[in-house]
């Protein structure tokens, strides 16, 4: 049997003759009845409707849709679609890599079994969301070097198919057969658009390299670029130069996005070239890559520019010292605009103001302290700025300080997490600047330390998007901040499903040594007075549904180990329990032996 990219509507042999057609035939001849159709019959039942399958002579209606219903199901698990009888495929490559330990194994085919979820119920309950402990447990075994098992490779691909995100760890822990699998299957082609057909060569071997780029699919470009450029930069770069010409725009965009790692003043060029582009989303880019190249030519215009507008005048002082003064620029000359500063405001912005933030956020910020007389950035920022123009030169400075990664600046335009929310950057003060990204700047440890000083002063509220860039586990006491103003919205009568989305976040982020402390808070409390009707009852599901995540991951992990669990199960799914689509003893498909 040869895999097919789509279902045959082949006869069963003899049919041409008018000979009837026995067991042999059927079991050779692909059937044309799609699944779904083979399930309704069974439904509502032979005696209701004729089912839509052969019936040799002397066999029963019911047995006849029984045997349509085995052949498919063996088809359906072999992972293969219905073709006719050809040459055996090549075996597939082999992967030295160990297979995923036994209980991991079995867990494995529980989260692939379990992609509905927790379906559309406003009411979750107190089990575990599995579909969200997949991306952890995929992560987890591929951080281990463990292979999937040829069994559960189809439910695998499925998975990775439904849910993008889930698709570079799955298909590394795949492995080299998912991709020979997904050849014979049309639903599965994005494996091979994600990792393309072909070997990766590096900057060993000009002659493949060269070969790949002038004849490979797009998806195979970008990862020879971004190989070639980790190992040798200028090769990389002048690949890229040699075609740029050709390519089209939204093909340029994203080669010129994977200059950015290991970006160097060599690239610095082939940059200024590209600011001349006649796409503006190209011209951008580049402008934006030269601003990280501090020493740039690009750097020095911006600079200047950007100086020209906000100065610090000797004896110039306000009601509290030395102030800043701000003249943004009367027009947005051709200069500025092939430097990419974008000439039209966007609706609601002031022209010049617009311009203004453009320069401030494209200048190095180590030249802010020389402009004021060697302060260093915590005192710049503490310096006032004259006629209300505060905002808009501090929000530039955040984009400025997550553009270049400088964690003293971003430091210090966080300043301190128990600042009034205006300051830390809500949309309500009238600033635009983004503070989760900001804080993506700072080191982890600090980073949750200063999320969690923040959810001490300000609660939940304005916290859920900065926790979401906390590296996870979440680091202590930010977990413990967590649950603490979980808990204090709880005896406040808060609406529970209010923090919903952070009790998610809780469940795949606190680390799962947390769950035995947090037992306490899974019984049922007395409702205060202006509660919400029902919600005790709703908080105790919640921190029931926390807890048993948090075993439930701790199991996970400790299965991958080979070590004996130390949490419990699912509740309704034992640990050991076969999946109940993929068993991990079905035969792997042909060529995989």
């Amino acid at each position: 049997m040869k895999p097919a990219d789509s279902a045959s509507s082949a006869a069963p042999a003899g049919a041409a003759t008018g000979e009837a057609a026995g067991p042999a035939d059927a079991l050779t001849a692909p059937p044309s009845v799609p699944w779904s159709v083979l399930v309704s019959a069974a439904l509502l039942g032979t005696e209701r409707r004729t089912p839509p399958v052969a019936v040799r002579p002397g066999q029963s209606a019911a047995a006849a849709l029984l045997d349509a219903a085995a052949i498919s199901t063996v088809r359906r698990r072999a992972a293969l679609r219905p073709a006719l009888a050809a040459d055996r495929p090549a075996p597939a490559p082999d992967d030295p890599r160990p297979v995923i330990p036994p209980a991991a194994r079995r867990r494995l085919a529980l989260l692939l079994a379990d992609r509905g979820g927790t379906g559309a119920s406003s009411r979750r309950g107190t089990a575990p969301d599995l579909t969200e402990l997949l991306p952890q447990w995929l992560a987890a075994a591929q951080a281990h070097g463990y292979r999937a098992p040829e069994a559960l490779l189809p439910a695998l691909l499925d998975a990775a198919r439904a849910r993008t995100d889930l698709r570079p760890a799955a298909l590394a822990l795949a492995g080299p057969r998912a991709l020979w699998l997904a050849r014979f299957h049309a639903d599965w082609k994005f494996a091979l658009r994600a990792n393309g057909t072909r070997a990766t060569p590096g900057a060993e071997d000009p002659a493949a390299v060269r070969r790949l780029w002038d004849e490979g699919l797009f998806a195979e470009r970008v990862a020879l670029l971004t190989t070639v450029r980790r190992s040798a930069p200028d090769a990389g770069r002048e690949l890229l130069a040699g075609t740029w010409p050709t390519e089209h725009a939204e093909d340029r965009l994203l080669f010129l996005d994977t200059l950015r790692e290991g970006l160097a003043p060599a690239d610095e060029a082939f940059l200024e070239r590209a600011l001349a582009d006649r796409s503006r989303t190209v011209r951008a880019t580049a402008a934006e890559l030269l601003s990280t190249l501090p020493e740039s030519a690009f750097a020095t215009r911006m600079a200047a520019r950007a100086h020209a507008c906000v100065t610090l005048a000797p004896g110039a002082t306000g009601p509290s010292g030395p102030e800043i003064g701000v003249m943004p620029p009367r027009a947005c000359d051709e200069g500025m605009r092939r430097d990419g500063v974008v000439a039209k405001a966007p609706s609601g912005r002031g022209e010049r103001a617009w311009w203004l933030g453009q320069l401030v956020e494209a200048a190095p910020l180590h030249r802010w302290s020389e402009r004021f007389g060697g302060r260093a950035p915590k005192d710049v920022v503490a310096l006032p700025v004259a006629d209300g123009w505060r905002t808009e030169l501090h929000d530039a400075w955040c984009r400025a300080a997550i553009r270049q990664r400088d964690p003293a600046w971003a430091r210090a335009l966080l300043g301190a997490p128990g600042t009034a929310p205006e300051d830390a950057g809500d949309a309500s003060g009238g600033s635009s600047r983004d503070t989760a990204k900001l804080l993506t700047v700072l080191p982890p440890e600090e980073r949750a330390a200063w999320v969690a000083g923040f959810i001490a002063a300000h609660g939940l509220a304005d916290a859920f998007r900065m926790l979401g860039v906390c590296a996870v586990p979440w680091a202590e006491p930010l977990g413990r901040s967590v649950v603490d103003a979980l808990d204090i919205a709880r005896d406040a009568g808060s609406y529970p499903w209010s923090f919903s989305g952070v009790m998610g976040l809780a469940e795949r982020c606190l680390d799962p040594a947390a769950a035995d402390r947090l037992d306490m808070l899974t019984a049922v409390t007395d409702e205060p007075e202006g509660a919400s009707p029902g919600a005790g009852g709703y908080w105790s599901e919640a921190f029931q549904r926390l807890v048993g995540t948090l075993r439930l991951r701790a199991t996970m992990l400790a299965e991958l180990v080979g070590t004996p669990g130390t949490g419990a199960p699912e509740p309704g799914s034992p640990a050991d329990a076969p999946a109940p689509a993929a068993a991990p003893d079905a035969p792997p498909p042909p060529g995989t032996e």
